[in-house]
């Protein structure tokens, strides 16, 4: 492996643009609910029952935590691009990963 992939701020780089791929291939999934909410109540209401179930709701957490990441690592590649560079960057993809983390839990806590 090469030095620089053994870095920390490589693998918050890394944990940003997959947490982005798996955003995008969950919007055609989101796109399809959404049609079946337009097409009608009886179809909707069967996927709803559906997604009720405990493992649909720890896929959501996931999903939720997916989407943390992606935002709190937007956020330290703004700080990142518009800041002074320190040494405390490392820091900043932690609190991001430990951010997206505590959110998914809390989302996940809140769905049982």
């Amino acid at each position: 492996m090469k030095p620089h992939r053994q870095q920390p701020l490589y693998f918050a780089f890394l944990l940003h643009r997959l947490s982005g791929l798996g955003l995008a291939l969950f919007l055609p999934f989101h796109f399809y609910v959404l049609a079946l909410a337009l097409e009608g109540n009886a179809e909707l209401d069967q996927f709803l029952h559906w997604s009720a179930s405990p493992l649909v709701k720890f896929a959501e957490s996931g999903l939720v935590f997916l989407l943390a990441i992606h935002l709190f690592g937007g956020l330290r590649l703004l700080a990142l691009e518009n800041l002074p560079w320190s040494n405390s960057h490392k820091n900043y993809a932690a609190m991001a990963l430990a951010g997206g983390f505590f959110v998914a839990c809390g989302f996940l806590l809140r769905a049982f």
